[in-house]
C-alpha cells in the first residue's frame, strides 16, 4: 500500500481527518477525482451499524482525570454536548507535537428537514514539520442526530498552497438533489463520514456489543470499517491526564480486501462522555499517535 493511502486510511479509521485531505489532494494531482454524482461501491454489508436512540440533553462533563474510576455505562443516548471542544496533539515516530487537532460539536439543529449534529474538525501542522508541510484544514459534518449517518460532509483544505473546497451531499437513493453549492454523492444506506463514525463509536455500549460494522465515506472513497472491543479497562496516560479506557480495535476493508499493513486503535475513556483520549496508528514506516490535551 502506498504511503498516501496508508495515511488516508489512518484518518478514516478515527481522528486524522487532515491526512485524508492530503490523500485527496495527492489523488487530484495525479488525475481528476470524480466526486460529483458518483455511485460508490463496497463489499455487501448486511448490517450498516446499530441504530442509535435520539440524543437527549445531558450535563455530563466530557473529561476526567486520574481519579476517574467510573465503569462503562449502558446506552442512554448519545453522550454529545453542544459546545464540546476536544484538543489533541499528534506525534509521529520520534517527532512529538507535529500537528494540532481540534474536534468540536456545534448545535443540534434542523438540516433540510432532518435533526442533525454539526460536527467540526480543525487540523494544523506545527514547527518543525510546518516548515516543510504547511497544513490548515477544516472538516464539517452534518450527521443524523439519531444514527450519526452522514447527511453532508465538507472538506476545506489548505495544504502546501493548494486549496480545495468540497461540499458533498450524501444520498443513498438519488432522490435528494444537492443544492447549487454542493455535489451529490451516492453512498450505501447507513454510511457515516469520519467525524460521524467517531461520535457513533462513543455511543456503543461495549459491555454488550462485540463488534460494530459501518460503511464510512472519507470524502473520496467508501470503506467498510469494523470495530471491536479488545480491552475494557486499559490505563491510558495522555497530556490531559490518566484515564481508564476501553480499547477499540479498528479494521478497514476496501473493495472487500482488508488493509493489513496498518493497524488502528482508539481508546475511549470509561466516563459518562466516553471521551476519545488516544488514537494509535501502527504503519510499516512509523507509529503515529493522537493524544488528548484538553477537554472543555
Amino acid at each position: 500500500m502506498s504511503y498516501r493511502k496508508v495515511i488516508g486510511v489512518a484518518v478514516l479509521a478515527a481522528l486524522g481527518c487532515a491526512a485524508a485531505g492530503y490523500y485527496y489532494l495527492k489523488e487530484r494531482s495525479e488525475g481528476p477525482a470524480e466526486i460529483s454524482s458518483s455511485t460508490l461501491a463496497s463489499e455487501p454489508m448486511s448490517d450498516p451499524g446499530t441504530a442509535l436512540p435520539p440524543a437527549p440533553a445531558t450535563s455530563s462533563s466530557p473529561g476526567s482525570g486520574a481519579n476517574d474510576k467510573s465503569e462503562p455505562i449502558a446506552d442512554t443516548g448519545l453522550p454529545l454536548r453542544a459546545g464540546e471542544v476536544l484538543e489533541y496533539t499528534a506525534n509521529v515516530a520520534n517527532l512529538n507535537d507535529v500537528a494540532k487537532l481540534k474536534l468540536q460539536i456545534g448545535e443540534r439543529k434542523d438540516f433540510f428537514g432532518k435533526n442533525a449534529w454539526h460536527l467540526q474538525a480543525f487540523a494544523h501542522t506545527e514547527n518543525p514539520l510546518r516548515m516543510v508541510f504547511v497544513l490548515d484544514d477544516q472538516f464539517d459534518s452534518y450527521s443524523d442526530a439519531a444514527s450519526m449517518t452522514s447527511l453532508q460532509y465538507e472538506m476545506h483544505l489548505n495544504e502546501r498552497g493548494q486549496k480545495v473546497d468540497s461540499v458533498q451531499r450524501m444520498t443513498a437513493t438519488g432522490k435528494e438533489p444537492a443544492p447549487p453549492h454542493a455535489t451529490e454523492t451516492r453512498v450505501l444506506p447507513g454510511t457515516r463520514d469520519p467525524l460521524g463514525m467517531l461520535q457513533y463509536l462513543r455511543n456503543v455500549d461495549w459491555t454488550k456489543t462485540a463488534e460494530v460494522r459501518s460503511p464510512v465515506y472519507d470524502g473520496h472513497k467508501l470503506y467498510d470499517v469494523r470495530a471491536k472491543l479488545v480491552g475494557p479497562g486499559e490505563a491510558v496516560t495522555v497530556p490531559a491526564g490518566t484515564f481508564k479506557a476501553s480499547k477499540i480495535e479498528m479494521r478497514v476493508f476496501e473493495n472487500g480486501e482488508e488493509m493489513k499493513d496498518a493497524h488502528f486503535t482508539i481508546y475511549l475513556a470509561n466516563n459518562v462522555a466516553r471521551t476519545p483520549v488516544l488514537l494509535e496508528a501502527i504503519m510499516p514506516f512509523a507509529t503515529a499517535t493522537v493524544e488528548l490535551q484538553k477537554a472543555k
